[in-house]
């Protein structure tokens, strides 16, 4: 079966930039072996040529995801992620409510060590700073919770570290609604069963850099799907 086409958000010689739906891996990853169906794929069918993935997003988490048309455009633009020259952004709904903006600072171990390693793999810098948007609360009681309280976040990674938004979200024990690795399952459970929504609340909303080729600002921005 054909996959379905990629939504475009933005296109010239040197970049493209689609919404990557929830659930679609952007490349070829032994850790989901058996998935057929890749980002890097489809848009390269679509488009017909060559594309190359700028960063990634998780399989679970929607959003903006750029792709560089050649390599020295590719180069170009990871020496901008590198050093912090490009701004993310993302909406996440997370449980509890969260009612003042702040910035979580704390050091995260690389997911990819391996367990057996010898030597221990020292944490590595990661700063997340968020901001409430909205809160709502369902009056059904789950877990230990007379009520389903939840928030609607902004949240600005200033580091890239696996699954940084997720592990920080549960540091602060706000975890996101749908993380099946580091959230909340009684939460999760309810929210599949009363809202019907099976997926990550993980979006990002806007990547803002300067344009390799042109130097011109670009901020390439998709609101989160209906599910949110």
């Amino acid at each position: 079966m054909k996959a379905e086409p990629l939504t475009i958000l933005f296109r010239d010689e040197h970049l493209v930039a689609v919404y990557k739906p929830p659930g679609l891996l952007v490349h070829r990853t032994q850790i989901d072996a058996g998935e057929r169906r890749f980002c890097i794929q489809i848009l390269r069918d679509q488009i017909g040529q060559e594309v190359y993935p700028c960063h990634r997003l998780d399989k679970p988490t929607s959003g903006v995801l750029l792709f560089a048309l050649t390599k020295e455009v590719l180069r170009t633009v990871n020496l901008a992620f590198s050093e912090g020259r490009v701004e993310k952004a993302y909406h996440a709904v997370a449980r509890g409510w969260i009612d003042q903006p702040g910035k979580v600072d704390y050091p995260l171990v690389p997911l990819e060590r391996k367990e057996d390693a010898a030597d221990p793999v020292a944490a590595q810098t990661a700063i997340t700073i968020y901001t409430p948007l909205e809160r709502y609360e369902l009056n059904e009681p789950v877990g230990r919770y007379a009520s389903a309280r939840y928030s609607l976040i902004e949240l600005l990674p200033q580091t890239g570290r696996t699954h940084q938004l997720r592990r920080h979200m549960a540091h602060l024990r706000h975890p996101i609604i749908g993380d099946t690795r580091h959230g909340d399952g009684v939460q999760n459970r309810f929210f599949r069963r009363q809202i019907g929504c099976h997926r990550l609340m993980l979006s990002a909303i806007s990547l803002c850099l300067d344009h390799p080729v042109t130097g011109d600002l670009l901020r390439i921005e998709s609101a989160p799907d209906r599910s949110f």
